[in-house]
């Protein structure tokens, strides 16, 4: 492999290793169990509070954080025949028990209910079966709390004020004395603090704490996502402190011991909004392959375990994304300032310095700290327009476009190789939005994947296997990015509805990525590719962090972590950390690394969840301005009740009632995705085109309703 640059002051040591391509009831009242008490309100965030445009705020406190990573506690004792669970609840009123001991959950009825609220913990015991079989529970008791504070709408019935939870899941309402309004008023957006938790005689009460805003102000749907899901948004004036003291520039010290690679060719690509830049990326031919050189930023040399920085990062675990905002895992004086590898200026970054083969091969690579200098600030959009031209060309060795060409000529080389290892390609769907002046939806696109993003793609995930073998290899607790096989009963389930649609699934009892990557191949040019693709993505687990080296099925990769994205991803954060240490030969601990790994899932679902459900209600918004106006779109899903719909170009979802549909009785056909009439013989099946007309939409759920036009051939 190339040697790299001599470093700066003082030899760094490096890291060779080989690797293979890697209302009322007659209830008794609820007790507490012995060992657990009701969980006081966790302090909120200290620092400066962040004031949205358009706020209409009082006085205001920030949302309750979310709990430090910490030892489990031990569990609660309950009464004889009582089960520890978690309450869902559901928009209609009852609810169920998720049971910590898994299996099936049990039911909770609308009565059951009045005591509780989504995500309590209680003790629960069987009780007995609804007139459909479905087992029933009876809340013996409440464990733990889950909801002190509740963001929603202030309503007033007969003199009664109330908040009705934005979260629909939390279907009591909450009931807001005279004297504890605080100024707000009718239908604004509020915070309750939840002063005495609901029983089987009583609603819940509480006291506003914070007026969010106007129901029609702008990013109001953002402000009730933060809220709703408790993401941190306020860092800590320690936190602030510390970043800032940090300055804008390296230092002639920071720089001091790392390998120079300031003359290096390296480019960042990213999207044209984007001001964090994790990765910088080049390459070079080197005899029969390639040396691919991935430098990311070395957030870990400012970030220091218990810093006030790393109690904030570990808190949030990781940026979230919102159409119109970030909230960052770490100040923008790092994140988007002197962590960022802008062009032009030196950076300190982790290298990841591979060899790679003709035929997509990673014989060698190695780790170092560095310094770089990006040569240029580059987007997706001009480097795709770019890569044609470079095929023919041939720049001058050691420029951006001679690295540019290489490095079209590596992705596809990689690419060839990942459909060889048979690691899945599911097409996105993803919406771009821009925006009016006044905040409203001017026009939605779908978002457009080109050569570049795949091209970078591949670079990081080479990267990342790098990583996880050499963490791996030196027996360096990490988290690690898992994509378990699929579990038996969602198997049995998928090959029942592809058997329906007469397809197969390869592989037997235990199918291999490649087998499902062969139907993904097989089913592209279907019509109803996009459905039976996601019907093959919803079988198989989430991804996970955890300490526990599962390999990635997606992926196809025996070993996989995350190191291309420490600004944004925690997890990442904690991988550079075991790099260096395994450099300095020493080991890198946490107290309890399972417990790491819990919590970092657990946040980057809740991140998903709210950015999923403000992009939901945008789509709701700009369709409320198009009521009555047709679209074509396809079916989605299909359910005794009607056929959901994706637009065209939006990727908004909506609902055909069968009610709106020829008149007839209608059930699923044998097939499980037809709907099909009684009488008539018309039929929706999945995938098919047709054309539908927006007749209702409710912006605050996400929910539209749409009416059958036609069939669009």
């Amino acid at each position: 492999m190339k040697t790299p640059p001599k470093a700066l002051g003082a030899k760094v040591p490096k890291a060779r290793a080989s690797a293979s391509a890697v209302k009322k009831t007659s209830k008794k009242p609820l007790s507490t169990t012995a060992k657990a008490k009701v969980a006081a309100p966790p302090t909120t965030e200290t620092g400066e509070k962040s004031t949205p445009a358009k706020r209409r705020a009082t006085k205001a406190a920030a949302p309750e954080p979310t709990p430090p990573a910490q030892a489990p506690t031990p569990p609660p004792l309950l009464p004889p025949n009582t089960l520890l669970a978690t309450v869902i609840g559901h928009p209609d009123g009852y609810g169920f028990a998720k049971l910590d001991q898994g299996g099936d959950d049990l039911f909770i009825s609308e009565d059951e209910m009045r005591a509780v609220l989504h995500g309590d913990r209680i003790g629960i015991r069987a009780s007995g079966f609804t007139r459909d079989g479905k087992a029933t529970g009876e809340v013996v008791s409440i464990v733990q709390r889950a909801n002190h504070r509740v963001v929603g709408k202030l309503k007033s019935k007969d003199g009664i004020w109330f908040v009705v939870a934005s979260e629909r899941r939390i279907n009591q309402d909450i009931v807001v004395p005279r004297n504890k309004l605080n100024k707000a008023a009718l239908d604004q957006i509020v915070v309750v603090e939840i002063s005495k938790q609901p029983t089987p005689y009583d609603d819940a009460v509480g006291e506003i704490v914070e007026i969010v805003g106007d129901e029609g102000a702008s990013d109001i749907e953002l402000e009730i996502a933060i809220r709703k899901h408790n993401l941190p948004y306020v860092f800590s004036d320690a936190t602030l402190k510390e970043a800032a003291a940090f300055g804008d520039k390296v230092k002639p010290a920071d720089a001091r011991g790392r390998v120079d690679l300031r003359e290096l060719p390296l480019v960042t690509i990213d999207g044209e909004t984007a001001k964090d830049f994790d990765d910088a990326v080049y390459a070079e031919k080197s005899g029969k392959g390639f040396r691919l050189v991935v430098a990311i930023a070395d957030v870990s040399h400012y970030v220091k375990l218990k810093s006030a920085l790393d109690a904030d990062a570990r808190e949030r675990t990781t940026s979230v994304y919102f159409p119109r905002r970030v909230i960052p895992m770490l100040p923008e004086a790092l994140s988007n300032e002197l962590c960022s590898l802008r062009p032009n200026v030196d950076r300190l970054c982790m290298v990841c310095d591979m060899k790679v083969s003709a035929s997509g091969d990673i014989s060698s690579f190695e780790f170092y700290a560095a310094v770089m200098n990006s040569k240029a600030r580059l987007t997706y959009t001009e480097v795709a327009s770019q890569l044609p031209g470079l095929v023919a060309s041939k720049p001058k060795k050691g420029s951006i476009d001679a690295s540019l060409k290489c490095l079209h000529e590596l992705y596809q080389v990689f690419r060839d190789a990942r459909k060889l290892r048979g690691a899945l390609d599911f097409e996105g769907q993803e919406a771009v939005f821009t925006f009016n002046d006044d905040g409203s939806v001017a026009n939605i696109q779908p978002a457009i994947r080109n050569d570049a993003h795949k091209l970078i793609e591949e670079m990081m995930l080479a990267a990342n296997v790098c990583a996880a073998e050499f963490l791996a290899s030196a027996k360096q607790p990490q988290l690690y990015r898992v994509h378990d096989i699929p579990l038996p009963e969602k198997l049995a389930a998928l090959r029942e509805t592809l058997s329906l649609r007469g397809l197969s699934l390869g592989g037997g009892e235990q199918p291999e990525p490649k087998d499902y990557a062969d139907l993904i191949e097989r089913t592209r040019d279907r019509i109803d590719a996009p459905a039976l693709h996601m019907t093959l993505l919803r079988s198989l687990p989430q991804a996970i962090y955890t300490p526990k080296d599962g390999g990635h099925f997606g992926l196809a990769y025996e070993h996989y972590a995350h190191f291309t994205s420490p600004i944004r991803r925690y997890p990442d954060l904690l991988v550079h950390r075991g790099i260096k240490a395994v450099l300095a030969k020493k080991k890198y601990a946490e107290p309890d690394w399972d417990r790491l790994g819990e919590i970092c899932s657990a946040n980057e679902r809740r991140a998903d969840v709210a950015s999923r459900e403000v992009v939901q209600f945008l789509k709701a918004k700009f369709l409320e301005t198009k009521l009555g106006e047709v679209f074509v779109g396809t079916v989605s899903g299909v359910v005794p009740f009607g056929a959901f719909v994706t637009l065209d170009t939006t990727f908004a979802d909506g609902l055909v009632h069968a009610s709106t549909l020829p008149r007839d009785y209608y059930e699923l056909g044998r097939d499980k995705v037809t709907l099909v009439g009684q009488r008539s013989g018309f039929s929706l099946a999945l995938g098919e085109r047709i054309r539908v007309k927006v007749a209702a939409v409710n912006p605050d759920n996400g929910k539209v309703d749409f009416e059958f036009v036609e069939r669009a051939g």
